[in-house]
């Protein structure tokens, strides 16, 4: 037993011992049954319980009310060329987001034990090729895993409310410190973190019912402003006919609803997850929408048309200070608009680090204890640092003025692959449970919501190749207007690659296999933790270990190891001495 004495549990990190469940699944505290290849359940969480209803209410709206309602809206009118299109895209983007939403809400219930939202569902729906979809969700993950579009918009407002015009450099320095104070307040205390975020996102909120009301107040024709309704006469009149603009303007709607399914990234941190979740979060979505599609009403109802269309990113400025004038509009708006940022940023932030440590659990980044141990203060040290990191080295290596609208395009692309693989694993999920005699599911999906997203993601594939009336350079940025979707397709080729190298070729002239393994950390934390199994050896491994990874018990200890698993499934009773085996 050469092998089994190589692999005793050293220092803090044990290994599992337990027995397989019956049809190769594992099951959870809710009845429902999870695919033995993914990340091990952790029936209590270790980062605690500090996610409520209003928790999901306010991480999703905190999220969804980032930069975008502000800094879109000019952007879009330019694209879509009409006032009437311009509308209907913000109305498109709630089908749209309804119809995410639903997918995730099933998918949910489905694993509502699970944080880390595509994480778990592209793992649970595609375990074979094995490794293939969690290695490439981790690499677009840990690659893209930044927050600098709205560090960079912090930084120019913070600036703007103090009447100081910015270098790049200085603009970047703020970016940074704004960074590093959210890092370091989602470092400290996750309860902590929860309850900044939540007062950030009501704050949002009253922000953006100010701007709505007073919208509808200049409508009234109680305000300086001159014809309120000039934009609301031949509304389709410049609608544009190109192909790319449309697709370049359903991007950044997309990017201005995103996070209406921020709280799955979470849910292992909410008890009774399902039944709240299937509350909070459609009012959450519900109530941003309302805002938004108000919102835009008042930018049309105040700034004229052409000057709307050539705002950019400045459109909420223009808002403030033709209805207030210039001293006050400079004067309110920032501090709001860098508020909002330093929120999403929050949200975001909180949101990602369980990808990042999901990513990890399932034993395919490098040393995935490190990765997933919630020490020293009970938070995800290792990807809250990878984050910062990642969005420091973006923020420094970016030109500031095509940052903004690069990093959106960037993110948003090679997402839609995932989310067009997330929704098509739904039916696979389905039918596999069904098969399985697993029929019962609090909220399902309607099939025609799955299919509108299906397309949308199709689209938004498709489209972004087509050519843009200015030609190669007349995108949103000021180099090649296609040059994010071959860096998106690069960044899941380097997924390919990271793969085969991984998982065939290394093995193949390194003479092992890969296999896996359960560990527990002293935190409660559980991981898997990919070894090589030299081929010589691989036999012996495979009759001792389920497909999970735990070891079988052996022998005469069977009822000792019938007594830990039921400790297990009250989330006790996991450390076990691998020599009982």
């Amino acid at each position: 037993m050469g092998l089994l004495s190589s692999l005793k549990p050293q220092g803090d990190v044990a290994v599992v011992s337990t027995k397989s469940l019956e049809g190769g699944s594992v099951e959870d505290v809710s009845g429902f049954k999870q695919d033995e290849k993914g990340a091990p359940v952790e029936k209590v969480s270790p980062l605690g319980y500090d996610v409520g209803w209003f928790g999901i209410l306010f991480i999703n709206c905190s999220q969804m009310i980032g930069t975008g309602i502000f800094s879109t809206p000019g952007t879009i009118l330019s694209l879509v060329g009409s006032v009437g299109l311009s509308l209907m895209y913000w109305l498109i983007g709630v089908l749209i987001a309804a119809a995410g939403l639903a997918i995730y809400m099933e998918l949910g219930c489905m694993f509502p034990n699970r944080s880390g939202a595509e994480v778990v569902y592209l793992e649970q729906a595609y375990p074979r090729p094995k490794y293939f979809f969690p290695a490439a969700f981790a690499v677009f993950s840990v690659l893209l895993s930044f927050s600098s579009s709205n560090a960079i918009v912090l930084g120019q407002y913070l600036y703007s409310a103090g009447g100081v015009e910015p270098t790049d450099w200085q603009t970047k320095g703020l970016a940074i410190a704004g960074m590093s104070v959210v890092i370091f307040v989602s470092l400290i205390s996750n309860k902590f973190a929860m309850r900044v975020s939540n007062v950030i996102a009501a704050a949002k909120l009253i922000t953006l019912t100010f701007v709505a009301i007073t919208g509808l107040v200049v409508l009234g024709g109680h305000t300086s402003i001159q014809d309120p309704r000039a934009n609301f006469h031949r509304v389709w009149d410049g609608t544009s006919r190109n192909g790319n603009a449309y697709a370049n303007a359903l991007v950044k709607i997309n990017f201005s609803f995103s996070g209406y399914t921020n709280a799955f990234n979470v849910m292992a941190e909410i008890k009774d997850p399902v039944r709240k979740m299937n509350v909070a979060a459609p009012v959450s979505l519900a109530i941003v929408s309302v805002l938004y599609n108000l919102a835009n009403i008042a930018y049309l109802a105040v700034i004229p048309k052409d000057e709307m269309a050539s705002s950019a990113q400045l459109t909420a400025a223009v808002f403030f200070q033709r209805v207030f004038g210039y001293s006050a509009g400079a004067r309110v708006l920032p501090p709001l608009v860098a508020i909002s940022a330093f929120g999403n940023m929050l949200s975001d932030t909180i949101a990602g680090s369980r990808v990042i440590r999901e990513c990890a659990r399932q034993g395919i980044l490098p040393y995935p204890a490190f990765w997933s141990s919630t020490r020293p203060f009970g938070t995800p040290l290792a990807p809250l640092l990878l984050k910062y990191g990642l969005t420091i080295l973006v923020i420094l290596a970016c030109p500031t003025g095509d940052a903004f609208n690069f990093v959106v395009d960037i993110q948003s692309y090679p997402y839609q692959i995932f989310a067009l693989a997330c929704t098509v694993g739904l039916f696979i999920l389905r039918r596999r449970r069904h098969s399985q005699g697993i029929t019962r599911v609090e909220f399902e999906c309607w099939n025609i919501a799955a299919l509108f997203s299906i397309l949308v993601n199709i689209f938004l594939l498709v489209m972004p190749w087509y050519p843009p009336e200015g030609g190669a350079d007349g995108g949103d940025v000021s180099f090649w207007y296609a040059t994010y979707c071959v860096v998106g397709l690069g960044i899941m080729g380097a997924c390919g690659v990271y793969y085969v190298l991984w998982v065939k070729v290394l093995p193949y002239f390194g003479g092992y296999q890969i296999r896996q393994e359960v560990i527990q950390l002293p935190d409660g934390a559980r991981t898997h933790h990919l070894v090589k199994v030299p081929d010589a050896e691989l036999a012996e491994w495979d009759a001792v270990h389920d497909e999970e990874g735990n070891i079988i018990p052996q022998g005469g200890d069977s009822g000792e190891n019938e007594e830990k698993l039921d400790d297990q499934k009250d989330g006790e009773g996991l450390d076990v001495d691998i020599n009982k085996a």
